[in-house]
């Protein structure tokens, strides 16, 4: 799409925050007001369309992308979401190590994902159980219950923050722990990619899968932003 429009404004809107081009206020896909509950999310996303160049590119606007997300799906669809992302609190990558055979990557995993649990089993008052292996094993039904509960807590923009972030994470925890501001982006993203990174270490670099992790860290960073601007 060619750009259409020269000015980009924020303006005050019944307890929002919308976003007009050229003076008329712009709207989602699905036709909502695009207006967001913090002006620096707002001057965020602003920002974004004025840096456009002569051809808009979606795929630049990333703010603009997780707002339309959560004005137009998690509203309609928020039951499902919320149930998309407490999925992980059964499934979650860290609970999954390696097996007795490779001990000295167990021991690194330990090292690294240990007090992530542990912080999450004070902050919810829950237990988990650790498999080595690939087999599937049910984690205890209060701890999913309860870090449930700690998903349908959130407000939509945190819900359309979480979708993306436990997707490219494949970690609920990780993901909480960003909503309650234990942990920055910078600090998970090699958490989460530890098994990788791993392996880089033993059989070298492999260009390509450096540059998808790449793009993933991008995505990651920006729904993390998304989170932090939309409370500030």
């Amino acid at each position: 799409m060619k750009r259409f429009y020269t000015d980009v404004s924020v303006s005050p809107d019944d307890g929002a925050y919308a976003i007009s081009l050229d003076g008329r206020p712009m709207n989602t896909p699905q036709r909502n007001p695009l207006a967001v509950p913090a002006s620096a999310l707002a001057d965020a996303i602003a920002a974004e369309w004025a840096e456009q160049g002569e051809d808009i590119v979606p795929a630049s606007m990333p703010l603009t992308a997780l707002a339309q997300g959560a004005l137009d799906q998690v509203d309609n669809e928020r039951e499902r979401i919320v149930s998309r992302i407490a999925a992980f609190a059964d499934s979650d990558m860290l609970y999954y190590r390696a097996d007795q055979g490779q001990q000295a990557l167990v021991d690194h995993q330990a090292d690294q994902w240990d007090p992530l649990l542990d912080w999450a089993r004070q902050r919810y008052d829950v237990s988990f159980n650790l498999i080595h292996g690939i087999r599937y094993e049910a984690q205890p039904a209060e701890t999913v219950e309860r870090l449930t509960w700690a998903v349908e807590a959130q407000d939509d923009f945190a819900i359309a923050a979480m979708l993306s972030l436990v997707g490219l994470s494949g970690s609920l925890i990780a993901t909480l722990a960003l909503v309650e501001q234990e942990y920055d982006s910078a600090t998970l993203w090699p958490l989460v990619n530890l098994e990788e990174l791993w392996q880089e270490q033993i059989w070298g670099r492999d260009d390509q899968a450096v540059a998808a992790r790449g793009i993933k860290q991008a995505e990651f960073e920006a729904a993390a932003r998304f989170l932090d601007l939309s409370r500030s």
